[in-house]
């Protein structure tokens, strides 16, 4: 699934702006309808930028990883990362942050 910049970003801005919380109120908190943001989380989660947390199925709250806080660090640089398989669209992935993270020279463990 294609990562969307803006809506990704969207979210892990509400997440780093408000600590762990819920879809129902990110997507308050974003402007974004709930099914996107149901839709979006779990992609964001698989590409370790957010994480699960909570004890009820079909009802987590989402945290920020470090590797979503390097993203949000680095959002703006994404374009003047080489992916060939992006096609000149900017991506939010795991390969993208630690990419725009090594131009800058920040380091990821």
């Amino acid at each position: 699934m294609r990562r969307r910049r803006p809506p990704d970003v969207l979210l892990l801005a509400a997440l780093a702006e408000r600590g762990r919380n819920v879809a129902p109120n990110l997507a308050h908190h974003t402007g974004k309808s709930r099914k996107n943001v149901n839709a979006r989380l779990p992609v964001l989660a698989d590409d370790g930028l957010v994480d699960t947390v909570g004890p009820v199925e079909h009802f987590d709250r989402y945290e920020l990883t470090d590797l979503g806080e390097t993203g949000l660090v680095h959002r703006d640089r994404y374009g003047e990362v080489d992916d060939r398989r992006s096609r000149g669209r900017s991506r939010l992935t795991r390969r993208s942050v630690i990419a725009c993270s090594s131009v800058s020279g920040t380091r990821l463990e």
